[in-house]
């Protein structure tokens, strides 16, 4: 395995423009919060002073405990004396908890944390920084993470759904049994197989379930594995989620960063609610407040002020944030310095920047996560022999395409030859034309016009009959372009990690670290 290329996001037509205006700075008020050691030295400081003694002992009793039935590697058991100690601080990622860990990126993005908290380690060596992966537990749409897609399969999990998807238990396992019968013969099927009958045992819940299977993969590595489905994590909340309950804090602050987000770049990520909180008992909905009592959504329950806030003060594993709420909840119980995330998760954390103000929380570092994508040396081959690099298939492809069927053609050459002569000839006619009637001006500019869209028309049709003319070629470039993008998506959103490492096993983990980009957003591109 080699890199063949690194792409920077800003080079990248799908990449979201604010994304890269943040990578870019170009968005006022957040410059502190890009990737740069200036920034993390800041950062350390002010966590350093916010983030107290009491707050790492609640966090340290918390991950022992829900790590307790794992087998922990030095690396980790070493973490989680450090996380005690006002030196130490964490990186952290998160994601849902897709069954067998879902799409790819799941595994670069917290290979990209670890990695992270190495390179600060060597430039900030009198601190410990600690890799954290925070499970998104507490979701409640099953069907987001009941799959994963091979090449050649698609495998699905079947249960009773509407709650926390991470108290679900195991029951069906039959995808196992299709999955087994896809890898047995590569060389690291026997390993992934084994994993996946591990980690999704009958009775297992899909927390246990992730836990496992993370555990696996990179205990090595010294990552910590956090549950926020914990009423003494929680509990640290209890003021915040009464100040969103009584004042609708964090709709109210994040008003005016919202409307310059949409003014600028359209829809917003995700929209603030006036509630920003679940109710989580066997199912998780919504909590609403009808002026006069605070009502569950979809349930026949409604509160008084005065009975949700001692429900709160009882009972506050049972309030459940919501997306916007979360980093909150991740950042107030974590000595957090930064976020590792997609491009979707950064744009709906720049909604919250006046919120953390507001209550006094420092807000992290935001780091977009790198993309990977992995090519097979005849895929790249056929790149090649086209004439194609493989940047062009991560910008307009369709243009790509049409340029290529028309490429050298004689009477593309020709139409453009003398669509430019008559170009010239109207411009002089324009010229001329000024000195007389102005409705004869406005003749010749009409008639410009008219005969433009004529070329227009005849190089279109031209490309539709070269289409069908060089239908093989057209054929070509599109089975290309799948097989760079299946199902005309990115590689890491389709396909599961079982995919690279049946084959090359532990390796391509490491792979991955080594060449796994920190402090720019790439999409890093390598051969396998």
């Amino acid at each position: 395995m080699k890199t063949i290329n690194k792409i920077s996001f800003q080079d990248i037509t799908s990449i979201p423009q604010l994304v890269k205006d943040f990578l870019n700075q170009k968005i006022e008020g957040f410059e502190e919060n890009t990737f740069s050691l200036q920034n993390f030295k800041n950062k350390i400081h002010e966590k350093q002073n916010a983030f107290k003694p009491e707050k790492r002992e609640i966090l340290a009793a918390a991950l022992e405990n829900q790590l307790s039935g794992l087998t922990l590697s030095p690396k980790q058991k070493q973490n989680l004396r450090d996380i005690k100690l006002e030196n130490t601080f964490t990186i952290t990622t998160g994601h849902q908890l897709n069954l067998f860990s879902g799409p790819v990126f799941f595994v670069y993005k917290i290979l990209q944390t670890i990695k992270t908290c190495s390179y600060l380690k060597d430039s900030f060596p009198e601190f410990n920084f600690i890799p954290v992966y925070w499970m998104a537990s507490e979701d409640h749409d099953f069907a987001e993470i009941n799959h994963f897609k091979t090449q050649n399969n698609y495998y699905e999990i079947n249960e009773k759904s509407g709650g926390a998807v991470g108290r679900i238990p195991v029951s069906d396992t039959f995808f196992i049994s299709e999955f087994e019968r896809e890898f047995k013969d590569h060389v690291f099927g026997t390993e992934l197989i084994l994993m996946l009958k591990e980690a999704y045992k009958t009775g297992n819940t899909l927390t246990q379930a992730i836990q496992i299977l993370v555990n696996r993969l990179f205990s090595d590595f010294g990552l910590l594995i956090l549950d926020g489905d914990s009423k003494e994590l929680k509990a640290q909340m209890k003021e915040t989620f009464k100040d969103e309950l009584l004042n609708l804090t964090l709709h109210k602050t994040s008003k005016e960063k919202v409307e310059f987000l949409t003014e600028k770049y359209g829809k917003v990520q995700v929209n603030p609610r006036e509630i920003n909180l679940f109710y989580l008992t066997e199912t998780r909905d919504r909590i609403d407040f009808n002026g006069n009592q605070y009502v569950i959504v979809d349930k026949n329950r409604q509160f008084t002020k005065e009975e949700i806030l001692n429900e709160l003060e009882n009972h506050p594993e049972k309030f459940s944030p919501n997306a916007l709420m979360r980093p909150v909840y991740q950042e107030t119980i974590l000595p957090n310095l930064a976020y590792i995330g997609g491009n979707a998760e950064i744009m709906y954390w720049l909604e919250l920047k006046d919120y953390f103000t507001q209550i006094n929380l420092p807000f992290p570092v935001l780091i977009p996560r790198n993309s990977m994508l992995f090519l097979n040396k005849k895929v790249l081959g056929k790149i090649e022999k086209l004439h194609l690099k493989i940047e062009d298939f991560f910008q307009n492809f369709t243009a790509i395409t049409n340029n290529k069927i028309l490429d050298n053609n004689e009477i593309l050459r020709l139409l453009e030859e003398k669509e430019n002569i008559l170009e010239h000839q109207f411009s002089e006619l324009k010229k001329i034309s000024e000195t007389t009637e102005k409705s004869f001006g406005n003749m010749v500019k009409a008639e410009e016009v008219r005969q433009m869209k004529s070329f227009k028309r005849m190089k279109k049709r031209l490309l539709h009959a070269e289409k069908i003319k060089q239908k093989e070629l057209l054929e070509r470039l599109e089975n290309l372009f799948l097989e760079v993008h299946p199902s005309k998506n990115w590689q890491e959103r389709v396909y599961n990690f079982s995919v690279f490492y049946a084959d090359h096993g532990n390796s391509w983990l490491e792979t991955c670290l080594e060449e796994m980009q920190i402090d720019e957003s790439k999409l890093i591109i390598l051969a396998i």
